[in-house]
């Protein structure tokens, strides 16, 4: 019933929004831009060449019929993702084998940190997909271009306007079905205007492994953009995007009871950008707030925290040979959380980070690029500190070289700073900063016009790790480092509607005196391939197929740790386009692989997801 309500509901207003859309062309005054174009904070036209980005477009999102962030990050290359269970569990994800906090989460270029996270991590298992219109990853340390936090890396969700009016249904049951809905106007006057909700049903089994409930989640989107240019050059943007997921949780690996999280999160941003030929100048008032509920065995735990963020850059083209760039970032964090029950601990404080940074691309000659960016933080408790990069590129006919050194660095959360619980674990307000300092070589290879070969090595070291000290009385800075090494291959063929890569991630992350870190498998190997206008029964369909071995790993078990089995797993995607609809079918977990990722915390088996998708 609720399939049929909507579908005709969805096909009712699609007539009432149709509208040509001519035109397509980036920056287009009066039609609408056919691409999502993202700059990198701190680049400028030479320097962005010395980014290591990795960008997946709506297009590949909506070919692999994505539901959550998940679904999409669990295919990159030197991504490590690992979800308490189905749908909705909280989710963490591992950049080269560094720690899960290690990951700075932006949205448009603006970090959305939650303070009242004990260790700062974020949780990807909220993030449902369906108003995202591009992911940018920035593999290792990044602190120069976004400031604390992105020591291993950083994701960037980019919410530009979606100028394809389109409607879209998908699952499999009345508990399993996603709904989702896009619609854009262009007005008389100029304002390009565009709304975009989707809901989100999931239950499929228990967290906890051999659990005998069902645990599930639901989760609400909407999305609210604008954007006009209000002069040849002057272009006005804004956004509101508001989430709430409701999801069951399991107190833990043994206790199936549980308790049960309302987890809400809003941001707005507006955005003024001056573009010429030679400048672009661009700032932007972001402001989020968290707000989490979870009621437990008649208790319930509070958590909420705001953030205001005024950020202004300038990208300059000097002369054919030479850019730079600058700009400051003012972000003023507040937090605080009541937690509840047999285990009790509680923050509540502010801390503020001001940003000043800055960057240099110089054009050596027609194939040689250096770049340098560099950024200073001032922070209300760590005081002042810098993170720097450094990129050497060189193109060799086929063969393009780039190396690298960069740092990054992590703040301590307001819990490591102000906080306190029942086990006499308590803050510290002299608390260092956690850094790191990271080298990186990496080789493109084009063998020919369809066969391309990329390949990266990187070490990384991080120090004073923030951990609570051996008497468990407060948190304290370890003298014990972090070693990171791995090498990332890939090997990619494109042919005439067909794509092929296939991977391999040899890695090792290791502290100092040898102890292996959980959650890091040492090997992991893949391939992605995707094949369009395969001729069948019912005329052309397309393919899309995901392989991912991920090798044995230490982690948990609920008396001690222990190696954990390797695993194989393959999601199979078919696409039927017909006209301007499309409909779809997806069977994760094609293999029925039977697995624990992490330890005690089972995931689903094979699943089949229909879809139906009309652009208008």
């Amino acid at each position: 019933m609720l399939f049929k309500v909507a579908f005709i509901f969805l096909f009712s207003i699609s007539n009432l929004y149709a509208e040509n859309l001519k035109n397509c062309e980036w920056d287009n005054r009066e039609g609408a831009p056919c691409l999502t174009i993202s700059k990198t904070t701190n680049a400028s036209k030479y320097s962005e060449l010395g980014v290591n980005k990795i960008v997946i477009s709506k297009k590949e999102i909506d070919l692999i019929n994505a539901i959550d962030i998940n679904d999409v990050l669990k295919n990159i290359v030197g991504l490590d993702v690992f979800q308490s269970g189905p749908k909705g569990q909280s989710t963490s994800i591992f950049t080269r084998g560094s720690e899960s906090n290690h990951t700075l989460v932006m949205i448009n270029g603006i970090a959305i940190n939650d303070q009242s996270v004990t260790d700062g991590l974020h949780d990807f298992g909220q993030d449902f997909i369906q108003n995202i219109n591009m992911i940018e990853i920035y593999k290792g340390s990044n602190g120069a271009h976004f400031g604390p936090s992105a020591i291993a890396g950083a994701i960037n969700f980019v919410t530009s306007i979606d100028y394809i009016n389109n409607y879209s249904i998908s699952g499999f049951s009345g508990k399993n079905n996603s709904l989702g809905a896009n619609l854009t106007n262009i007005t008389d006057n100029g304002w390009h205007l565009n709304f975009s909700g989707s809901s989100n049903i999931s239950e499929t089994g228990s967290a906890i492994a051999d659990g005998s409930e069902y645990d599930g989640t639901e989760n609400f989107q909407f999305n609210l953009k604008t954007e006009k240019w209000i002069e040849d050059n002057i272009k006005l943007r804004s956004l509101f995007y508001s989430r709430k997921t409701v999801t069951d949780y399991d107190g833990s690996a043994t206790d199936e009871q549980g308790y049960v999280s309302d987890n809400r999160f809003n941001t707005a941003q507006a955005e003024i950008s001056h573009i010429s030929n030679k400048t672009e100048n661009d700032l932007k008032f972001h402001y989020h707030g968290y707000d989490r509920q979870y009621e437990n065995s008649g208790f319930l735990d509070e958590y909420y925290s705001e953030s205001l963020v005024l950020k202004g850059e300038s990208k300059n083209n000097f002369s054919k040979n030479l850019s730079f760039g600058y700009g400051s970032e003012y972000k003023y964090d507040w937090g605080s959380f009541e937690n509840r029950g047999s285990y009790t601990a509680s923050t509540k404080g502010h801390v503020k980070d001001l940003g000043i940074f800055a960057n240099v691309g110089y054009k050596l000659n027609s194939n040689t690029i250096f770049s340098i960016y560099g950024r200073s933080d001032n922070h209300n408790t760590t005081g002042t500190n810098q993170t720097y990069k450094i990129n050497f590129t060189k193109i060799l006919k086929a063969i393009e070289l780039n190396l690298t050194h960069s740092t990054g660095l992590r703040n301590p959360t307001l819990y490591e700073l102000y906080g306190s619980d029942n086990f006499g674990i308590n803050g510290n307000t002299n608390l260092s900063p956690e850094k790191s300092e990271t080298n990186e070589f990496s080789l493109k290879y084009n063998i020919f016009k369809n066969l391309q070969f990329s390949s990266t090595a990187y070490r990384t070291k991080i120090f004073d790790q923030i951990e609570s000290n051996s008497a468990y009385t407060r948190h304290e800075n370890q003298l014990i480092d972090l070693n990171q090494e791995g090498l990332e291959n890939e090997i990619s063929f494109f042919g005439n509607n067909k794509k092929l890569s296939v991977y391999s991630v040899f890695s090792k992350s290791r502290k100092t005196n040898g102890q292996a870190q959980s959650r890091r498998p040492d090997l992991v190997y893949g391939l992605n391939y995707s094949i369009k206008k395969i001729p069948s029964l019912i005329g052309e369909i397309n393919l899309n197929l995901n392989y991912k071995h991920t090798g044995k790993y230490v982690d948990y078990d609920g008396s001690k740790n222990s190696k954990q089995k390797s695993t194989d797993l393959l999601d199979l995607i078919l696409t039927k386009d017909f006209l301007n609809n499309t409909f779809s079918l997806k069977i994760n977990n094609f293999l029925n692989e039977r697995y624990e990722k992490p330890a005690t915390y089972s995931q689903d088996g094979r699943s089949l997801i229909f879809g139906f998708s009309r652009s208008f």
